[in-house]
């Protein structure tokens, strides 16, 4: 039998897989199709200090290859988050590992969400930044595309919690590997790769953007190979761990993310097909192991061959 324990610096998880924020929710409607506690980890939502009602609608639509999404970081806030039934103390009863990735329009306001959850950290086991959001004091321009900014947002964060953090890289940059090296340099515990990649689709009869935002974030099975290219550059930039994810939809393409040096995997897009996508992949990864005599999933880690 493969050992599937996932070491990610101070956190160990069961197995390497685990949910992409934004695609599972907060877990309490997927809980009708298996038990949280069977994946690696699970991520929650977006969760910033005040509700958020997200964009105007249409905010998704299906693309060859995988959707856009303008969705707008839809949530309840962090009060309601921390103490409404059907959020994290449903989290906590599940005995699942959790994440929560966090954000916000200000540094100010990503540290804000940290310290909350830092008080009230039971259940919790790591943090996740969302450094692609606009910064509204900075005329919009994301955290994540901006070095100074996203070094600034991780050193915040950094400063308001003891939590393990895991910063989650834009991949609409020039150079993503220097972003892994600052979220590094700033004290993240780990990076996670890669967010949508932005994209627009035009319906031809209208003339008007398929999504009422105009842009949305790029996702799906189209993604995967920019995912895996950046995930290979960042493992080989930094020292702390990588979560990769982007289009993963089997156990081959968990096992491609690995062999370039991510530590854990996170499937996203095709829950939205398939509510057991997350199970399947793993299922996936233990066949392939079986296959070749893996002892260890971690002896996957960076080992493609150049």
């Amino acid at each position: 039998m493969t050992d599937f324990t996932t070491k990610l610096g101070a956190l160990t998880l069961k197995n390497p897989v685990m949910t992409a924020s934004g695609t599972f929710a907060y877990g309490r409607e997927y809980q009708e199709f298996f038990a949280l506690d069977k994946l690696g980890a699970v991520v929650v939502k977006g969760i910033r200090m005040e509700p958020s009602h997200g964009n105007a609608v249409p905010r998704t639509c299906e693309v060859t290859g995988g959707m856009l999404n303008a969705i707008g970081l839809q949530g309840p806030g962090l009060d309601a988050f921390l103490h409404h039934d059907q959020y994290l103390p449903n989290l906590r009863r599940s005995g699942a590992t959790v994440i929560v990735n966090i954000w916000g329009k200000t540094i100010e306001e990503y540290a804000e969400v940290a310290a909350g959850i830092e008080a009230e950290k039971e259940g919790v086991a790591a943090l996740e930044i969302n450094i692609s959001c606009p910064n509204v004091k900075e005329g919009g321009v994301a955290f994540g595309t901006d070095l100074k900014l996203a070094a600034e947002v991780v050193r915040g964060v950094r400063k308001a919690t003891t939590l393990p953090l895991i910063t989650k890289l834009s991949p609409n940059v020039t150079h993503i590997a220097d972003f892994a090296r600052v979220a590094e340099a700033e004290g993240s515990d780990m990076v996670s790769l890669i967010n949508t990649i932005t994209g627009l689709a035009i319906d031809i009869e209208t003339r008007r953007s398929k999504i009422a935002n105009g842009t949305g974030g790029f996702s799906g099975p189209a993604v995967k190979p920019v995912a895996v290219r950046m995930v290979r550059e960042v493992y080989k930039a930094v020292s702390i761990p990588v979560i990769g994810m982007g289009g993963i939809i089997s156990g081959e393409d968990a096992v491609e993310f690995l062999l370039a040096g991510a530590s854990a995997v996170a499937v996203g897009t095709a829950t939205f097909l398939d509510p057991l996508a997350p199970l399947k992949v793993l299922e996936g990864i233990e066949r392939y192991c079986q296959r070749h005599n893996v002892k260890r999933v971690s002896e996957l880690i960076g080992a493609m061959q150049e």
